[in-house]
């Protein structure tokens, strides 16, 4: 999201459609959020994916987030599980708190109680209040060399490039 509106934000856009062709990728990411939002330019969804993929592919953990919410939701591009996932667990596992827990909740409706509390502990060490109840939930179900396993593993994660 965009932290404030841009005095001139056609200016803006204009500058970040130029930026972006030339590659910059957080200029693909911010063109993306004003697509999106449409600050600058008429919303158009499916060009805010287009936009968020090739931010995302060069490497920009946020554009990997709002990739798969647009996969997630049918937003940009079509409905897809699958893709979805794949894009949430590449943010989470470079460090986005929101992925962490959005794909640790995924994790735990898929019975992957383990995987699902690193994840979960992630996401409540870097702030994410609501992973912790839910962590703490499945928790209670682990026996206490599980829970020593998932905690050392989370102590030990590092995020990937």
């Amino acid at each position: 999201m965009l932290a404030a509106e841009p005095p001139q934000p056609e200016e803006a856009v204009h500058w970040l459609n130029l930026a972006s062709k030339a590659g910059h990728v957080r200029a693909r990411y911010q063109l993306a959020l004003c697509l999106h939002q449409g600050c600058g330019v008429d919303r158009n969804l499916q060009e805010a994916a287009k936009w968020y993929l090739k931010a995302a592919e060069g490497g920009y953990v946020r554009a990997m987030y709002n990739v798969a919410l647009c996969y997630s939701f049918g937003e940009g591009f079509a409905h897809n599980n699958r893709q979805s996932r794949n894009w949430m667990r590449r943010a989470a596992d470079r460090g986005h708190s929101k992925a962490q827990f959005e794909h640790g909740l995924r994790l735990f409706s898929e019975g992957e109680m383990m995987k699902a509390v690193v994840y979960l502990e992630l996401a409540t060490r870097a702030g994410e209040t609501a992973a912790s109840h839910v962590k703490n939930v499945i928790l209670q179900q682990l026996s206490a060399t599980s829970r020593d396993r998932v905690m050392f593993l989370a102590d030990n994660w590092r995020a990937l490039p």
